[in-house]
Formats: C-alpha cells, sequence, structure tokens
C-alpha cells in the first residue's frame, strides 16, 4: 500500500481501535534477570510535549517468572451493599493476564507474546565501541529455546522445522560481536520471528540493519526496537479488511508476522541532545535491492497504532529529529546471503 493511503488510514477518524485495524497494505544470561517492573504511563499523544504522568510504585515480581506490566492482580472493587455479584472474585483462583514475558539480557530487552509465540518487541543498543569490539563468533552459537517461557506457550525449533521460513532475528547477531554471551542472547527463540528467507531475511532486511549500523558513524549512540506486525488486506472482490497469516509447526504453534517493524533512536551524545527518530514498516516478502528504504518510512505513531505500543512518551517534542531529513536514509547492497551459506544451521 502507497505511504499516502497509510497516512489517511493511520490518522483518519474512527478511533485507535479501527485505524490499527486498517492500517498498512501496514531476557543478563541463560535465565531471564529477575527484575522490579513498573506500569508505563499513559498519555494521550506520544508526540505530546506535556510530562507524563508519575508511574505507580514498583511491583515486585514472582521469581519463577519475569512478567511485563500489568504485572499485579487488579485489586477488588468494594462491592455495591446492593450487588448481588462479585466479578474480581475469579482472581482467588489466579489472574487471566494477559501476561508479557519481559527477558533483561545483556544484548537485548524483549516482551515476548505468549499468543502469537514471537515477541511483541525486542530492543538493543549499538555504538561505535561495541560495534568494534570482535570477541563473540557465529559459529559458536546455536539457536535455543527459552526455558523462561511456560512450555505450554514456547516457541520450538522442531516448529521451524520444513516451514519454509528462517529463524529471522529481530536484535541481529551481527550487532552483538563484543561478547560470546552476547552474541548468544541473541539466538533464544524469543528473539526470533518467523522471516521469508531469500529476498528478504537474507537481503534486504540485512542491508536494513546494516544501515541501522552505519548510522553509529554519525552518531554516537544508536537504539533500536524492532518487532513483528499483523496487518489487513483488502480483499481485492468484497472490499473489505482482513488480517490473515500463517502458522506454522506441528500442531500449529508460532504466527508468520505479515510485516515487521523497525524504530530508531540516533541520540547526538550529548545529555539532553537531539534525538533522530525514523520508523520503518516492511512487508515479510522478497524486496527488490533496488527499492529506496525512504519507501518504507512511517510515522511513529503508524507503528504504535498498529502494533498498540509507544515508543517516545517521555521524548519532548523539542528534542525530536526526524532521521531521513537529519541524516541520508540509503541501503549498501552487500552479498549477505552468501555469507549465511557458511554457517551450519544448528
Amino acid at each position: 500500500m502507497s505511504k499516502t493511503t497509510l497516512a489517511t488510514i493511520a490518522f483518519g477518524a474512527g478511533g485507535g481501535a479501527a485505524i490499527t485495524a486498517a492500517i498498512y497494505s501496514l531476557r543478563g544470561g541463560r535465565r531471564s534477570e529477575i527484575q522490579e517492573i513498573q506500569a508505563p504511563p499513559t498519555t494521550a499523544n506520544s508526540w505530546g510535549a506535556a510530562p507524563a504522568p508519575a508511574a505507580p510504585a514498583p511491583v515486585g515480581i514472582p521469581a519463577s517468572q519475569v512478567f511485563g506490566p500489568p504485572a499485579v492482580i487488579p485489586p477488588s472493587a468494594p462491592l455495591a451493599t446492593n450487588s448481588p455479584v462479585n466479578p474480581s472474585g475469579l482472581f482467588e483462583y489466579g489472574f487471566p493476564g494477559p501476561i508479557n514475558d519481559l527477558a533483561n539480557r545483556s544484548a537485548l530487552v524483549s516482551s515476548y507474546d505468549r499468543r502469537t509465540r514471537n515477541p511483541h518487541w525486542v530492543a538493543e543498543h549499538i555504538t561505535p565501541a561495541s560495534l568494534a569490539q570482535r570477541d563473540g563468533d557465529r559459529k559458536h552459537s546455536v539457536f535455543v529455546e527459552d526455558d523462561a517461557v511456560p512450555p505450554k506457550f514456547r516457541g520450538l525449533l522442531k516448529d521451524y522445522f520444513r516451514s519454509g521460513y528462517d529463524r529471522g532475528h529481530q536484535v541481529p547477531a551481527a550487532d552483538c560481536k563484543w561478547s560470546q554471551e552476547a552474541m548468544n542472547d541473541t539466538f533464544y527463540l524469543t528473539n526470533m520471528c518467523p522471516q521469508v528467507g531469500e529476498g528478504f531475511n537474507r537481503d534486504y532486511w540485512a542491508h536494513l540493519e546494516d544501515f541501522c549500523r552505519r548510522l553509529t558513524q554519525k552518531y554516537p549512540s544508536v537504539r533500536i526496537v524492532t518487532g513483528p506486525l499483523y496487518l489487513p488486506k483488502q480483499d481485492p472482490v468484497d472490499k473489505k479488511w482482513y488480517v490473515k497469516y500463517e502458522v506454522i509447526g506441528n500442531p500449529p504453534n508460532i504466527a508468520v508476522p505479515t510485516h515487521f517493524y523497525k524504530v530508531i533512536f540516533a541520540e547526538d551524545g550529548r545529555v539532553g541532545g537531539n534525538v533522530a527518530l525514523g520508523a520503518f514498516v516492511l512487508p515479510n516478502a522478497p524486496i527488490d535491492n533496488k527499492k529506496p528504504i525512504t519507501d518504507f518510512e512511517v510515522p511513529v505513531e503508524a507503528v504504535e497504532r498498529a502494533s498498540g505500543l509507544e515508543f517516545a512518551t517521555k521524548l519532548p517534542v523539542a528534542r525530536r529529529r526526524r532521521l531521513c531529513a537529519d541524516t541520508t536514509c540509503a541501503l549498501v547492497i552487500r552479498d549477505f546471503a552468501d555469507k549465511q551459506k557458511a554457517f551450519p544451521k544448528k
């Protein structure tokens, strides 16, 4: 779908749910580190300059599991004296969720979606110094299932077997050569999504990852959030919009995203300095290497509406710059496919 159509859909009237439905044709160590999680503040507009309201006090997280917000059972509301029912009594038996498995590892932080068996998002940080270190080697890393996720919600190695899809890194291994532990962190299946191989994961997507690394030539600190999207497509016959995606595994277990996003924060290195923001949404399909990356540039709000996430609620408008206006957004085409063939599929 054209960027004009995307903008129309993203910012047209009809409410958040309708807009999302119509947008675009758009864990350190081997075990997750237990943390205290704060519920994120909510603002009416992520681009507004008004400060976000104060977050509630931290909530302790059980050692058996790392939960993302909301991590607490909602308090039972006082019953009206004349009320014949108590819906919150259900919580005596357990809280249904949703639960996000939040992993904090040396190379990345990720939030895992138990329903799709894919991450909601994975965040990383690269710098000139981190990319200059070469203490990790991909040949010593293996793909592993994440045992911090309960078995019934876990993505499995066998799900990818003969699926026709690559185990697509969200945080690429090439960004984490600064230590073997960091490199290994990127091989958890909670950092993977099914991606089309030739023409995408091994080609255009790899060029986009390289573009992100090359940003460190200008910016001393680059932060990237990557994740999947499941976007609707208009039926050519009835003109209605439908969300349709494949599920791989036997029995079917892992959803195949229709699209992927990257939201980039390129920092100028000064305390309170400017941040160049860029957002890109790419279809999970072969893409001609000649296609400009700017064809896939979208407003950050478009990714937020499609994903249900917020990315820059605490970044004042005065500090924001548009990435592709602040620097040249262009890919350098390299032959990553042949390089990847050199690594055995473990």
